[in-house]
């Protein structure tokens, strides 16, 4: 087992934990039973996103969005914050805690939206556009965050755009369907990075459009990261967490949602009487739209990377105090935002 263990750490920072089979590892309750067993042995906290597979939801500390998370993460005693959700959001918790150690149970587990947006393109971007301020979507690596003025989430990126100096143009990276949905909200215009979610972008407005035509006291609630055809045909759009209050608040009993299906765990949870269908995606052998980065991590992996304190989030100092600027003056300007 020391042998496997020592090849694996070879490895695990690109490719974290893949041959479980290398393992021992408990299995059903027994492996529930292990996880809070090293929770309290470790002194850790099992940070979770809402589009995590439901067995990581039930076994969180804290479940949240993407500004939830980060708020968590921030202020969180413990001395490990196992993270449950991709990359960039365990390297943003170790921006915002770096005495804390951070691990995320598959290192894979990353994102289209971070993929697509670099430090170099966006700093060529700016080069082209003097005196425009940089707000960057969350969902970047920690280089990117480095390169802009302000970070936004979905949560709070109208409010943080409204609120900017309107004699500076913005850039609005990573994601421009997010970008065209602020612009349309706030009335700014903004010179917008070509990049989008693989999963937002799947959803079909035909098939959304006949779901409604099947259901029509079913209200469509849609993430911005979707296209704008089918934010137009939303009667509500928000972010995970505004979407989960409008499912559980609404006075409406049957919901078409349109974002990763992992919320609808949460949603059913909090509203267990009220009908919930996803909306449907261009691949026709697909009924719902699932993110398979967030789906990388598994229980399993869970237990081992809290085991084995692996694998953990790293970052060059000066990168994660420059990455920390444009993120404290995000959490700075949405204080008002729960």
């Amino acid at each position: 087992m020391n042998d496997t263990l020592e090849k694996a750490k070879a490895t695990l920072p690109v490719y974290g934990f893949l041959n479980l089979k290398d393992y021992e590892i408990p299995q059903g309750q027994e492996l529930i039973k292990a996880i809070l067993d090293l929770k309290k042995e470790k002194n850790a906290v099992i940070l979770a996103h809402y589009y995590q597979p439901p067995a990581i939801q039930d076994i969180a500390d804290f479940l949240g969005d993407s500004l939830q998370l980060a708020r968590q993460a921030r202020d969180t005693d413990a001395d490990m914050i196992a993270f449950c959700g991709v990359h960039f959001m365990a390297e943003t918790a170790k921006i915002l805690n770096p005495t804390k150690k951070v691990v995320l149970p598959d290192t894979q587990a990353g994102c289209s939206l971070a993929d697509s947006c670099s430090a170099e393109g966006l700093n060529k971007m700016r080069a082209e556009h003097p005196g425009a301020l940089v707000a960057t979507y969350i969902n970047c690596n920690a280089e990117t965050k480095a390169a802009s003025d302000i970070i936004v989430t979905s949560s709070n990126a109208e409010q943080i755009i409204e609120n900017l100096p309107k004699d500076r143009p913005i850039i609005f990276a990573p994601d421009k369907n997010l970008g065209r949905y602020l612009m349309k909200k706030t009335g700014r215009e903004m010179i917008l990075w070509e990049g989008s979610c693989v999963v937002h972008e799947a959803f079909s407005m035909e098939r959304i459009a006949q779901q409604l035509a099947s259901n029509p006291d079913a209200k469509l609630i849609a993430h911005p990261e979707s296209e704008t055809p089918v934010l137009d045909l939303a009667h509500f759009v928000g972010s995970t967490s505004a979407l989960l209050n409008y499912v559980e608040t609404s006075d409406a009993q049957k919901f078409i949602v349109a974002t990763e299906e992992g919320i609808l765990h949460e949603m059913r949870k909090r509203a267990p009487h009220k009908e919930l269908i996803p909306a449907l995606v261009f691949d026709e052998s697909c009924n719902c739209s699932e993110c398979f980065f967030m789906k990388r991590n598994t229980l399993e992996k869970l237990y081992l990377c809290m085991k084995y304190e692996l694998p953990e989030i790293t970052m060059d100092e000066q990168l994660r105090l420059q990455a920390l600027k444009p993120i404290e003056a995000m959490l700075e300007m949405s204080k008002s935002i729960k």
